[in-house]
């Protein structure tokens, strides 16, 4: 029971960012492209507590920017949170080290946005060349904010950031 109020507050604490960082971040906005600083991290973060949690936080991160730029297209690209969460919280459980994470979350997370802006109808070259390209760099840079945040709070939460212990089942 503690564990499951920790993670629920956890879980809480990270939607809550996730919801907050597109109304106050710098963000630059080129067409269907939004790049806003540290967005990504809150699920960079949550992918150490599970794919339920990430999950959540992508969800959250979807109505943060629906609420935030009021814009469509980008809270339909930031449902892509959701997916990338879980893919990043999935790689986690099979061991695999943050950074190669990021890596191979990359191009995932470029291709799933570049598509979601190609089917609301923009040019193909808008798709993958502007944010396609642009998501690839932004997750780049929010993954490098992320690791040193990663680092600290495995210091403090120790077994808790253990993706490996979080077995929570997920139902189709």
């Amino acid at each position: 029971m503690k564990n499951n109020v920790k993670k629920m507050t956890i879980t809480g604490l990270l939607i809550a960012i996730s919801i907050v960082i597109p109304l106050v971040m710098p963000k630059i906005v080129i067409g269907p492209f939004s790049m806003t600083l540290a967005s990504h991290v809150p699920i960079f973060i949550s992918m150490f507590f599970g794919p339920v949690v990430a999950i959540s936080v992508g969800i959250g991160s979807a109505v943060g920017f629906l609420i935030s730029i009021a814009n469509p297209v980008i809270a339909a690209r930031a449902s892509m949170h959701i997916i990338v969460g879980l893919i990043g919280a999935v790689l986690l459980r099979k061991k695999f080290k943050y950074p190669i994470i990021i890596l191979i979350l990359a191009p995932i997370h470029g291709l799933l946005e570049a598509l979601v802006v190609m089917a609301l109808g923009f040019p193909l070259t808008v798709a993958f060349v502007t944010t396609g390209i642009g998501t690839v760099i932004h997750h780049f840079v929010d993954g490098t904010i992320t690791y040193p945040i990663i680092k600290a709070l495995k210091k403090v939460m120790g077994k808790d950031m253990d993706p490996t212990l979080n077995k929570e089942k997920i139902s189709a």
